[in-house]
């Protein structure tokens, strides 16, 4: 009856420590695939808003109003071209804020999928360069 038991627990140890595995190959895997850069380019307009924003997870938010209107739903008529984008570089949240109500030049790079830590979009803002008229 021991050989049995030291059996059934060999298995159940062997099965635990496969589905561990299994999950930490699953979550580098997705973290890996969501780094990936889908798309990069640059958007211009008047920058509006730069915000900290979160419950669990303070990132950094912001709004760019691209000019022009756009049609939203049917029921509630034209509204604002805004484009919403996510920073994690300290030193571009600085420049975004001191920019913040000019016209600017905006470089990001697009992702999958964000992580909740990162930002709420899949745009992450590389660079900033304000315009002169």
């Amino acid at each position: 009856m021991k050989d049995n038991t030291r059996t059934w627990k060999s298995r159940f140890k062997s099965f635990l420590l496969k589905v561990l595995l299994g999950v930490i190959v699953l979550c580098a895997l997705t973290l890996w695939i969501c780094s990936w850069t889908y798309s990069e380019g640059t958007r211009a307009g008047q920058l509006i808003k730069i915000s900290e924003k979160g419950v669990f997870f303070k990132t950094n938010e912001g709004e760019l109003n691209m000019g022009g209107l756009r049609m939203g739903n049917p029921n509630d008529g034209l509204e604002g071209n805004l484009w919403q984008f996510s920073v994690l570089d300290e030193g571009i949240i600085k420049e975004l804020e001191r920019a913040e109500g000019k016209r600017v030049k905006l470089s990001y790079k697009e992702r999958y999928k964000s992580m909740p830590w990162q930002g709420e979009t899949n745009y992450f803002i590389t660079n900033v360069e304000v315009i002169d008229y």
